[in-house]
């Protein structure tokens, strides 16, 4: 349940920024949006979803990326 909640608010996250880059490209504003894909907020965005999403497929991974091996 939790990673469905973090994958959602993620996804909003990502369109909030998708319709800020949408402003850029309908002011004329290019170069702006162009940082703003490379090296701001809708780059941020992406990748803390593609980071929520590769965490995920790595099976029974720690906090470290290491293997639990269960309780202490």
């Amino acid at each position: 349940m939790k990673y469905a909640v973090q994958t959602q608010e993620s996804l909003d996250r990502l369109d909030q920024a998708l319709a800020q880059l949408r402003g850029f490209i309908k002011r004329g504003q290019n170069k702006d949006a162009l940082r703003f894909m490379e090296e701001g907020a809708l780059k941020e965005r992406f990748e803390e979803l593609q980071n929520i999403i590769s965490i995920s497929s790595t099976g029974n991974m720690g906090a470290r990326g290491v293997q639990n091996t269960g309780t202490f």
